[in-house]
């Protein structure tokens, strides 16, 4: 299930807010009562405030950017450091083999965007 930062975030892209701009005009809280995440303020320009059945509409498209969101993270994680895919790509260059390009290639088999 997307949670509502990600829903709040398509409902801005889809009405052509860019979020990053918007981010300080609207607050979402959490009472920990179990009724979970909700808007508490709303001020975004020219925008109104996003309905429950609005946002849900964002369920799905939601889930997909928290899923890739998550296999990018997982890649981001596992790929070498900058300087080690560097010197392994000086290398590969100097000595034929493939050692980055089977690296990189390793990470994205057990990290696949679905």
């Amino acid at each position: 299930m997307a949670n509502l930062p990600t829903k709040v975030k398509k409902y801005l892209e889809a009405n052509s807010k860019v979020h990053a701009d918007e981010k300080n005009n609207f607050l979402l809280q959490n009472n920990s009562d179990g009724e979970g995440d909700f808007i508490k303020s709303w001020n975004v320009s020219g925008l109104a405030k996003p309905t429950d059945e609005q946002l849900t509409s964002y369920e799905n498209v939601g889930n997909t950017e928290e899923a890739l969101n998550g296999i990018l993270s997982n890649r981001r994680n596992a790929y070498p450091l900058w300087g080690d895919q560097l010197d392994m790509q000086y290398h590969d260059l100097v000595d034929g083999t493939t050692t980055w390009q089977d690296t990189v290639q390793a990470v994205k088999d057990k990290y696949p965007k679905t």
